[in-house]
Order: structure tokens, then C-alpha cells, then sequence
């Protein structure tokens, strides 16, 4: 059985979690203030699931899910994530997070920076554009027409392939945008920004982001 651990326990954090639970995953999740805080979180996820610091989720997790404030990015743990799949989740929001000159000029992309905070780690680009209400409530099993697709970025082919078996088991079609470099594509503002979209119209919507 494959561990997750979850760095971060907001909105999106919790549905994941609630997700691969469901989905026979155990579950290590963490936050900033310790894992005495997520007493009630815990119990509302069932017994695949547990709570621990920051560090000890990303050591018991197999695959870790990265979930935080990009303002926080630089307190998420680097060497027990070496050599591991790691889901970028964030998306930069200059009010909570502060002006971040790399995001500012666009020499930069959120899921770069992460990369780039855990250079061992294989980083790929996850449910940063969808909503944490729809995470659990707008999936439909493979092959249904209209189905909704997420996408997905990685300089790791094996880390998009994970995280298109994941969206799959979420009930969602995949579409990989390639190289974090193009991630930009589906962050905030840009037309594939939590709208609802299927992969044909996913596809169209990354081609007309513009920089």
C-alpha cells in the first residue's frame, strides 16, 4: 500500500487526503502549527490516516504532496524528499505570498521554484487549478463523455505518469503540458485556471495562454 504524505492541510490538502484515503492510500498529513492540531482532521479521514510534522510526513511518504503557501516554500523539507515524487499543488498569490521577483518578471514558474527548493526530488504539477470543492465532487469514471481533465508538468516523465494514474483514479483526464518551464500555462489568471474543461478543451486553453 503506497503512502502519501501531505505537507499542508488547507482546502486542498484535506480533499487529497480525503481522496486517497477513499482510494486505499495511507496517509501521513502535516501542517505548520503540529500534528496535535489535526486531531479532528485525523478522525474525519479514518484509520489510514495520520498526523506528524512536516518532516516526518515527507520521510514516511512513498509519494508527498507539497501543499502550502508559496510563501512558506522555502520551509518544506528537502532532504527526506530526495529522490522522490513530490505534487506541487501551489499557485502564487501576490497578496498572501508577497511580491516574488522571479514570478513577477516571468523568469520563473511556481512549480520551478519548488523544483528548484528540491533539486533531488522528481516535481510534478498538481490540482493547482481546480477548486477544492471539485476535487472530490466533479470526477467521472474513465471514458464518460465530457469527462473533466486536469493538467499536469514535469522535467520527470515517471513523476506526470504518477500523477496522470492519480488524476485517473480521481475520476479526471490528464493533459501534460511537458517541462515545468511551461507550467506557467495553468497558473493563476490564465484560461485554464479553475474552469470546468474537458482535455480538448484543456488542450486549447494551455495553447492560448499567453506570458
Amino acid at each position: 500500500m503506497t503512502t502519501v504524505g501531505i505537507i499542508g492541510a488547507g482546502h486542498i490538502g484535506k480533499a487529497v487526503a480525503k481522496g486517497l484515503v477513499d482510494r486505499g492510500y495511507t496517509v501521513v498529513i502535516s501542517n505548520s502549527r503540529g500534528p496535535e492540531t489535526l486531531t479532528d482532521v485525523v478522525a474525519e479521514l479514518g484509520a489510514n490516516a495520520s498526523a506528524a510534522t512536516a518532516v516526518d510526513a515527507a520521510t514516511a511518504g512513498d509519494v508527498v504532496v507539497v501543499t502550502v503557501p508559496l510563501k512558506a516554500l522555502e520551509d518544506v523539507p528537502v532532504e527526506p524528499l530526495a529522490g522522490k515524487i513530490v505534487l506541487d499543488t501551489n499557485n502564487y498569490y501576490w497578496e498572501r505570498d508577497g511580491r516574488i521577483a522571479a514570478l513577477e518578471e516571468k523568469r520563473a514558474t511556481t512549480t520551478g521554484l519548488l523544483q528548484e527548493h528540491l533539486p533531488a526530488s522528481k516535481v510534478a504539477k498538481a490540482f493547482n487549478h481546480i477548486t477544492a470543492g471539485d476535487i472530490l465532487t466533479t470526477g467521472s469514471p474513465a471514458g464518460t463523455p465530457d469527462r473533466r481533465a486536469l493538467a499536469t508538468a514535469s522535467d520527470h516523465p515517471e513523476a506526470a505518469a504518477f500523477v496522470t494514474a492519480i488524476y485517473d483514479e480521481f475520476g479526471f483526464d490528464t493533459v501534460d503540458i511537458g517541462s515545468v518551464a511551461e507550467s506557467w500555462r495553468v497558473e493563476r489568471d490564465r484560461p485554464a485556471y479553475v474552469v470546468r474543461q474537458n482535455k480538448d478543451e484543456l488542450a486549447a486553453n494551455l495553447a492560448r495562454a499567453e506570458r
